[in-house]
């Protein structure tokens, strides 16, 4: 199933790689490394993230202080949020 993320998830989703590069060289990268490795999760089961409403589903990210919300759309995943 394919990704898209809205503009303002994708935007979130740079800042916070930027902002945790930019603390500490490395870690902006185990970020996006953490966001993919849940995109992948999402992909093999979509439905099992938390509904959180309006068909809008909840993926906790680990080591990080993120979440990704999603809803699950006839032909892609739409990210939402990367809050």
């Amino acid at each position: 199933m394919n990704f898209e993320f809205l503009p303002e998830a994708e935007e979130v989703f740079r800042e916070a790689a930027r902002y945790y590069e930019t603390e500490a060289p490395g870690v902006g990268v185990t970020f996006i490394t953490t966001v993919r490795r849940a995109l992948g999760l999402i992909a093999e089961n979509p439905y099992a993230a938390l509904l959180v409403g309006g068909g809008i589903r909840k993926k906790v990210l680990t080591h990080f202080p993120y979440n990704i919300l999603y809803t699950v759309e006839p032909e892609l995943i739409l990210m939402v949020a990367v809050a």
